[in-house]
């Protein structure tokens, strides 16, 4: 794994960004957990994707915290390829995978408006016009070969929608995407 710069630009002093000491104390643990390679307490890429600091002011810029995170999911999600391709084998690796992405593209392919459940009228949740184009692709993807990166899925912006899709069930959805994605790679 290359060393991450814990050297981040900073927003102004008005503007928002991440907890300086929260990024840096986070990216050494993550650091002293990739080297130290103890699989049975190992960070996972999942657990990295779905970390999140707190905001202060003339703290480090989200955009590029956030692109750090991104190539150190990358590179768990290596290692955790490499490890289970070994215990269990490449090719039960993979199958497992493919298995991943029939479950996804089962729930993707149902019609249009009712892949997930809605939130009520009074709350909001994803627009559903938005999922439903975006799960358009990603069948795409997983049946044709449709070109959609890993970056795409990670940073798909759903716009808000009373009586949208909810947000916990696509997110998972999308998450599984990105697993998928990454154990193929």
């Amino acid at each position: 794994m290359n060393a991450v710069s814990t050297t981040f630009p900073r927003t102004s002093s008005k503007t928002l960004g991440y907890k300086v000491g929260q990024v840096d104390d986070f990216l050494a643990s993550t650091r002293e957990a990739y080297d130290r390679g103890d699989a049975e307490k190992q960070l996972t890429a999942e657990e990295i994707r779905h970390t999140a600091f707190a905001m202060q002011k003339g703290g480090y810029s989200p955009q590029h915290v956030d692109a750090a995170l991104e190539r150190l999911e990358d590179a768990f999600a290596a290692r955790e390829r490499e490890r289970a391709a070994a215990t269990m084998g490449e090719k039960a690796w993979l199958a497992e995978a493919h298995a991943t992405s029939r479950v996804i593209v089962e729930r993707l392919g149902r019609p249009t408006g009712h892949r997930f459940d809605r939130t009520s009228v009074l709350s909001v949740g994803y627009s559903r016009a938005d999922v439903d184009r975006f799960a358009n692709k990603l069948v795409k993807y997983f049946t044709d070969g449709f070109p959609i990166t890993v970056d795409d899925v990670r940073t798909a912006v759903f716009r808000p929608q009373r009586g949208g899709y909810r947000e916990a069930q696509v997110d998972v959805v999308m998450d599984s995407v990105v697993d998928v994605m990454l154990a193929v790679r």
